[in-house]
């Protein structure tokens, strides 16, 4: 039985909806963090409609914010528990992915998940076992869990675009290359990467900056 992901939104600027964005958090934040990123980003996509769910667990280290699992070094759960939190939450993402397509009318070639840290572990982990490809992924400042099973389950390979502050103590820059690397040894044809410089664990200018070419191209926005 998935969980249903409460979620936040912003209609389309222009009225007109032709494609959407879907925000996944990081730990111990919530849909609220990156749905600042909307107003930004609605200027230069005004035909999309933006959307972020919360994570579908409260945040043992963060009584405001929420979790996608269990992070056993952050929380002190098990490798099992951290585990069976991820198989759980993949399906409950699944489930509001195929909501947002049924609900907007939407084919995943109109979808682009834009995600960061724990966010990004989920989009990497669950968008290649996904029978369809979305339009793309904006990855920031995340890593690749299970690299060793990829190449072997993936079922499809969307367009990639990893972003990562070259500064973050949190997740370690050197996740990106390794992302890449693995993802390009699975098959994958579009792989992009940016290091933020000077940037920790969060968002620069110059990272959304890149991030919104990315998402217009994809989009076919010109």
């Amino acid at each position: 039985m998935t969980r249903a992901l409460q979620a936040q939104r912003k209609e389309p600027l222009s009225g007109e909806l032709r494609s959407a964005v879907i925000f996944l958090h990081g730990y111990g934040a919530n849909a609220a963090d990156l749905m600042g990123l909307a107003d930004p980003l609605a200027e230069h996509m005004p035909d999309t409609l933006f959307i972020a769910p919360d994570a579908p667990e409260m945040c043992a280290g963060s009584p405001m914010g929420f979790q996608w699992f269990p992070i056993p070094w952050l929380d002190g759960s098990s490798e099992q528990e951290s585990q069976e939190g991820m198989d759980r939450a993949s399906e409950d993402l699944n489930a509001f992915l195929d909501g947002v397509m049924v609900d907007e009318d939407l084919l995943p070639e109109q979808v682009m998940v834009l995600s960061f840290s724990q966010g990004t572990m989920m989009a990497l982990h669950v968008l290649p076992r996904r029978e369809d490809p979305v339009a793309g992924l904006v990855a920031f400042s995340g890593r690749l869990l299970q690299p060793e099973l990829l190449a072997d389950e993936v079922v499809c390979r969307p367009p990639v675009l990893l972003i990562h502050g070259d500064q973050d103590d949190m997740v370690p820059v050197q996740s990106l290359p390794e992302a890449a690397e693995t993802l390009q040894g699975a098959g994958w044809k579009e792989v992009y990467a940016h290091i933020m410089k000077g940037t920790g664990h969060g968002i620069a200018p110059d990272g959304l900056s890149v991030a919104l070419a990315f998402m217009r191209d994809r989009l076919g926005m010109g």
